[in-house]
């Protein structure tokens, strides 16, 4: 049964399922500070009715009684994240802690089902000490009982409230988080029995954890529902207005009462991969205490809370967002949210806060690895603008284009809507900036400190461009390997690049070598500067059982190494025709490249005169008999016959190619247009690339696709962290790791005279998927559901514009926005420089288009796609200031704000009759009428009419409590009334 049924609420769906010196210049001086002053003052933002009262803050700063910790997890956290789960379990005293799981916030019991199962089966935890705690407001699908019946009044039994006080630790899932609250909470808003065990069983020494809306709740100041765009642009909603989780991806922001476990600031989920940024800083600024941060925790990582220590920790495999807003200011002129003085943190695995002084601490590795005055990166980069510029999410972009950059002192992006309405970002090096450098095998890993930030609203508006910016097309001749398929029994990985620890792509190469007791494999240092990365890939592989004489760093490089103690190199590549090198690389199973420098890979192995070395001859005799050939990032580069040496997309696309000759140094794999050379073409269908979403190569993947490639072969496109593993005995692939691969189809695409392209197909697979090297056609994942005809989100996407962008990165965008999204047929984004100059990107379904939909690595989403069309148009982008909304407009927002309501009620047996009189002029559209069990319990619409009266005397009329509030329409926006008295009717 596939149970994304379309014509189910979305709810119900989730339930089915489960990120300067003179005086004169003195006086000019102060005059100008004093207006500063004036302008930039911090001033609440216009907020619907009762959001402070419903935010229900609590005055809590310090936990001086508890002795008990808290791991805090940002969703998707997969079932292999040892660090997590083992920080959860260690500080639950172990694997014979008593656990207890809360089931409450997802709609089925699989989900807590799975944890406890990975708390046994892969963690060693004993399965009796484990047990899902029967709490519940809502009944789970796929069971036999109604829960909702079953476990009614359980949050106040107290046998059970005796049993939590004795656990270890508890675990809360994923979901909604308004399910959790509203399940250990009792309707007048006071502690249930079990919750109340909860916090002494934390007082106690005891660990509560929880992942997603697990991790949402842990603040006093919970998170429900919105996105940036909505919480910059729009604000708040009331808490009346929230229905469901389907919020969370739109819209303004919910805030609500959490559980007020972590008192040390408001806590985000999601935070990478949703780009939630926006919706926390204003949560921090107008509804949580400014004195503290404000986290924001990436998916598959923890902030790890211990009250012994008074630390919060970073644990896992993304990072945690440290939002300073208490030198943060508002511009009082401005009745859109304009903001400076925010300070953006970002930090590892490994970094620590103390709660209390707020003092960061780096990770002792990092540490000594500042990026101030020691920048790794030198170019211009930029502004994060969508899917065609690098670096789509926050903590790529701050490390990469600005802290990590001699070349930057400040970096922008943007955000707005369908209409260009939005604003602009501006993170600067201030003076207290620093980046901090460390690695988790070939991955960069970075911490971020002091960035400054500045939120400008803008409008930004497109008009098409009829000009060429110069675009120059490839001079390079492909020249074609000698060697056919058919010849070749050997394999491949090809790895995109920043391949972490642990990643199961290493034991596919090594079982294709041979296995541990057979393989004889080698490596070639040549792309890196350094020996480490060989020495690194050689301790993998001892790990894996390979004897040490049996991984041999082969002397084949063009350049000495600066982390050995001797020239290395001598007489460039004659260590490549050395007979001895030669003998042995003969003998090996599988030869491995490391990442770097492309263009230093083939310098080594090809003559000065373009022939093969004795050594490439034999790494290809080799291959056709059948041993493994691998490659990271430049490794990976050099397979096909033409690599890409240099460019980005939006200068390929822009500016086209330049000549081989105009290669300098890997630098120009940042920006500027694309250059090609010739590969070792050890692959031999279709061109590739690689680090393809964290650099969004796909704009430079068509240009060469276009020029250069064969119309009877696709293009492959490598995430970083994954490899294409190629069996040329039966030509077939398949995706091995922690991401995916892009493949371009663009046998009908055509490009226009000013390099727009039409009619490209664009898939995108992942581990488990399969590629039919001769047909060209592509198996999926059985563990995988269709999405088309039970699309599962229902938002309408606003256009990707940059690192607020929800799903920022492409592949995410494409599957959340529109082939898992009802309402989307066609999605957009936009990416340009800083003139202006740029394109407008669309991705739209065809009759041909699938989206597949699965959990993989416990419960982390796990999407493929194929056959969506991809449109490209070059554009122009224009900026201006947006300060004042009408001055019309906004006389009537604050009328319509400021008009009371009276409710009353006439109502008897059988007959609910209510009527209410608005005061003051200003008209309004209609009126929402709420209802709610009791007077403090949570309000429900349950009308909406144009009237000033509502009756019904049918089975729908009910007894309970009312009140209504007025709204009036505004730019299509909804702009409210306050809320009426609260009335009773007894029916």
């Amino acid at each position: 049964m596939n149970c994304r049924v379309r014509n189910l609420s979305f709810l119900a769906r989730l339930f089915c399922l489960t990120g300067d010196i003179d005086m004169k210049k003195t006086i000019a001086k102060i005059m100008a500070a004093a207006m500063a002053l004036t302008m930039w003052t911090a001033v609440p933002a216009a907020a619907s009715a009762d959001t402070a009262a419903n935010a229900g803050t609590t005055a809590v700063t310090e936990q001086t009684d508890v002795k008990g910790s808290l791991v805090i997890a940002g969703g998707g956290l997969g079932s292999s994240n040892a660090e997590v789960y083992g920080k959860f379990i260690e500080l639950a005293g172990g694997k014979t802690a008593k656990i207890g799981i809360l089931p409450t916030a997802s709609g089925k019991l699989a989900s807590s089902q799975d944890f406890k199962e990975d708390l046994t089966e892969k963690y060693g935890m004993d399965a009796s000490n484990i047990e899902v705690l029967p709490i519940t407001k809502h009944d789970f699908s796929k069971t036999d009982e109604n829960e909702a019946e079953t476990w009614a009044g359980n949050e106040n039994n107290a046998a059970l409230a005796a049993k939590i006080e004795k656990l270890d630790g508890i675990w809360m899932v994923g979901g909604d988080q308004t399910l959790i609250t509203d399940a250990l909470k009792n309707s007048d808003g006071s502690n249930s029995k079990a919750l109340d065990a909860m916090w002494k069983m934390y007082r106690d020494g005891g660990v509560i954890g929880g992942s997603s809306a697990g991790a949402a709740v842990m603040s006093n100041v919970m998170l429900a529902g919105g996105d940036s765009l909505g919480a910059l642009r729009d604000g708040f909603i009331d808490m009346n207005d929230y229905k469901d989780v389907s919020q969370q991806e739109y819209g303004p922001a919910a805030v609500t009462a959490g559980l007020g476990f972590f008192p040390y600031g408001i806590v985000d989920q999601h935070f990478d991969t949703k780009a939630r940024l926006g919706r926390l800083i204003m949560t921090a600024y107008e509804k949580g205490d400014r004195s503290q941060y404000a986290y924001g925790v990436d998916e598959d990582t923890a902030l790890v809370y211990e009250a012994g220590k008074g630390t919060a920790e970073v644990v896992g495999r993304g990072g945690c967002a440290v939002v300073d807003v208490s030198k943060a200011i508002r511009d009082k002129n401005s009745q859109l949210t304009k903001m400076k003085g925010i300070v953006l943190n970002y930090l590892a695995d490994g970094d620590s806060i103390d709660v209390t002084t707020r003092k960061i601490t780096i990770e002792a590795g990092r540490a000594e690895m500042s990026t101030k005055g020691y920048e790794y990166m030198s170019y211009s980069a930029a502004p994060q603008s969508g899917a065609l510029t690098p670096y789509g999410k926050l903590k790529n972009y701050l490390a990469y284009a600005l802290v990590d950059n001699d070349k930057m002192t400040a970096v922008k992006s943007y955000i707005y809507d369908d209409s260009g309405r939005g604003f602009r970002l501006l993170f600067k090096k201030t003076a207290d900036a620093n980046g901090w450098y460390g690695s988790n095998g070939e991955k960069d890993v970075y911490s971020v400190t002091g960035v400054g930030m500045e939120i400008i609203p803008t409008t930004v508006s497109f008009k098409s461009r009829k000009s060429t910016l110069g675009y120059s097309k490839s001079d390079f001749k492909v020249n074609d390997s000698a060697a056919s398929a058919d010849a070749i029994k050997g394999s491949l990985v090809i790895a995109g690049g920043a391949v972490t620890a642990g990643n199961p792509m290493y034991e596919s190469f090594l079982k294709l070598a041979g296995g541990k007791g057979n393989a004889y494999i080698g490596l070639i240092p040549a792309a890196s500067g350094k020996l480490k990365s060989s020495k690194n890939f050689k301790k993998t592989m001892e790990s894996l059982g390979v004897p040490a004489d049996k991984v041999v760093i082969l002397p084949i490089a063009t350049s000495d190494y600066d982390d050995t103690d001797y020239k290395d190199v001598v007489e460039g590549t004659s260590w490549a025709n050395d007979a001895d090198t030669v003998s042995k690389i003969n003998n090996m199973t599988g030869i491995w490249m490391v990442g770097g420098d492309q263009m230093k890979i083939t310098a080594a192995l090809k003559n000065a005169d373009g022939t093969n070395t004795k050594a490439l001859d034999a790494i290809w005799n080799i291959y056709k008999k059948g041993a493994v050939l691998g490659g990271s990032s430049a490794g990976a580069a050099v397979m096909s016959d033409a690599m890409f040496a240099g460019g980005d997309s939006l200068g390929t696309l822009s500016n086209g190619f330049v000549s081989e000759e105009d290669y300098k140094d890997m630098g120009q794999q940042e920006y500027g247009p694309a250059i090609l050379a010739d590969g070792l073409g050890f692959f031999r269908y279709g061109l590739v690339d690689q680090h393809f979403d964290n650099k969004a190569r796909i704009g430079r993947l068509i240009a060469g696709q276009y020029e250069i490639g064969s119309k009877d072969q696709l293009a492959y496109g490598i995430d970083e962290d994954t490899a294409l593993v190629v069996s040329n005995a039966d030509k077939t692939a398949s995706i091995v790791g922690n991401g995916g691969v892009m493949i371009l189809n663009m046998k009908n695409a055509v490009r226009d005279k000013y390099n727009g392209y039409k009619d490209i197909l664009v898939s995108h697979l992942k581990p488990g998927d399969t590629i039919d090297l001769a047909t060209q056609t592509f198996a999926f994942s059985k563990d995988k559901y269709t999405t088309r005809g039970y699309e599962y989100n229902e938002y309408i996407a606003p256009p990707n514009s940059g690192v607020m962008s929800n799903h920022g990165v492409l592949k995410d965008f494409i599957s959340y926005a529109l082939t898992d999204n009802l309402k989307n047929n066609e999605i957009i984004t936009y990416s340009f420089a800083d003139n202006g100059a740029g394109f407008r990107v669309t991705f739209t379904r065809n009759e041909k288009t699938e989206g597949y939909w699965g959990y993989s690595d416990g419960q982390k989403d796990d999407y493929s796609f194929e056959n969506v069309t991809m449109n490209i148009a070059p554009i122009t982008a224009s900026f201006s200031s947006r300060k004042f909304v009408s001055a019309k407009n906004e006389a009537v927002r604050k009328g319509v704000a400021a008009d009371r309501i009276r409710l009353n009620s006439n109502s008897s047996r059988n007959h609910l009759v209510l009527s209410w009189n608005k005061t003051g002029s200003f008209k309004v559209s209609g009126y929402e009428l709420y209802r709610a069990g009791s007077m403090a319990g949570t309000y429900e619409k349950a009308y909406t009419t144009v009237k000033n009266t509502y009756k019904r005397t049918d089975s729908a009329a009910k007894t309970g409590w009312y009140k209504v509030r007025g709204y009036r329409l505004i730019k299509g926006i909804k702009v409210y009334t306050s809320w009426s008295n609260a009335v009773h009717a007894n029916i």
